[in-house]
Formats: C-alpha cells, sequence, structure tokens
C-alpha cells in the first residue's frame, strides 16, 4: 500500500512539473531539440501535439499518465503500474535527449525557472520507472 502511495504522489508531481514545463516552453518559445530532429518556434502548439516541447511531452503520453493515474487511484491496478513504468523510462530518456533540459542541469546552465521544472520533471520521471516495477 505504501508503494503505491508513492507511486500515486510521484505521478502527480511528474504530472504537475509536465503542466509546468508547458507554460514554460510556451513562454519562453522553447521548442523541442532532440539529435535527431528539432522543432520550430513558429510551429511550437503544433509541434507539441506530436512531439512535445522542450520541457514536455506530446498530450497523447499525458493523457495516457492521466489514464495510470486514475486506475490506480481506484486500487492496485498491474496494467496501469507496467503502462507508468514504460512511460517513465521513455521521459527518462526523453529529458536526456533533449537539449534544453541537458543545459538547465549543467554549471553555469541554471535558470531560476526552467531548472526546477527539468529537475522535478527528470527526477519523477526516473522514479517512475523504478516505482512501478512489480
Amino acid at each position: 500500500m505504501a508503494q503505491r502511495t508513492t507511486l500515486l504522489a510521484v505521478t502527480s508531481a511528474q504530472l504537475a512539473a509536465q503542466a509546468a514545463g508547458h507554460v514554460v516552453a510556451l513562454r519562453r518559445r522553447r521548442y523541442f531539440d532532440v539529435p535527431f530532429m528539432t522543432g520550430s518556434p513558429e510551429h511550437l502548439v503544433r509541434d507539441w501535439l506530436w512531439f512535445g516541447t522542450a520541457y514536455s511531452a506530446p498530450p497523447y503520453l499525458l493523457g495516457l499518465e492521466v489514464w495510470a493515474l486514475g486506475r490506480l487511484l481506484r486500487g492496485p491496478d498491474d496494467r496501469a503500474r507496467w503502462v507508468l513504468r514504460w512511460l517513465g523510462t521513455g521521459l527518462t530518456l526523453g529529458y536526456l535527449s533533449e537539449r534544453c533540459s541537458r543545459v538547465r542541469v549543467r554549471p553555469g546552465g541554471l535558470d531560476p525557472v526552467e531548472t526546477p521544472v527539468v529537475v522535478v520533471g527528470w527526477g519523477c520521471a526516473a522514479a517512475l520507472a523504478v516505482l512501478a516495477r512489480r
């Protein structure tokens, strides 16, 4: 029971970081920039629908996370745990591949608004990958 409660709290914190990351990315025009593709500031909202922003995942991944959170709120659920484990793994790799995220956690790249969003989102994503295991 304690592990389910912790998983619920981490999932909620990760979703809050995603929401904050989306707002920050829209206001500061931070488009996605990964090694194999790059978005554009002119098409930030359109790109978010398919690829996410520099600090938030696309809506279809967030929808899966909300769905899994809802299932876990009702009780223990192996399918929801499986979804959260894979989402956490994917999001962890996504933060790692995102150029803006890597810049914000390096010395000299710290920003009072963006760095906490990245650290909480990335940390919670990694925690999801670990906590959602059976």
